[in-house]
């Protein structure tokens, strides 16, 4: 088997990689709003005011952050996620000017197409999803 085959093969592998790594670091971005943990993100420190923009954004981020963490309902989540970073992104950053790497929205677009390809192309098989599938 060639190098390329190989590399190939651990595609399925690899994609259950990112979407741990990026779901933990979404995960991260939503107890920061909710919980100021690890640290407070907020521009004014603290946590978000219940109900508020950053607060609906904080429980979507931590809920659907850890369900793809998991792979639980992986396909629905991610989809769920994606829109609400589009949302982020023109709702938030757009308005800031037209370079995302001067409006600030770099993580808000990148979340938004890897959630979009997690939807479409599914956790992984290490997952809860794979997992229940085989049962």
């Amino acid at each position: 088997m060639s190098v390329s085959a190989k590399w190939s093969a651990a595609a399925p592998y690899l994609r259950s990689a990112l979407r741990v790594v990026a779901a933990f670091m979404f995960l991260l971005a939503g107890t920061g709003k909710l919980f100021a943990f690890p640290s407070a993100i907020l521009p004014h420190g603290g946590t978000a005011r219940m109900f508020s923009e950053a607060w609906f954004a904080g429980i979507l981020e931590t809920v659907g952050g850890g369900l793809l963490f998991v792979g639980l309902f992986s396909r629905c989540a991610a989809f769920v996620l994606s829109g609400e970073m589009a949302v982020a992104y023109f709702h938030v950053h757009a308005a800031r000017g037209f370079w995302p790497t001067v409006n600030g929205g770099v993580s808000a677009a990148l979340y938004c197409f890897i959630w979009l390809y997690m939807s479409a192309a599914g956790p992984g098989p290490l997952s809860l999803d794979a997992l229940r599938r085989r049962a």
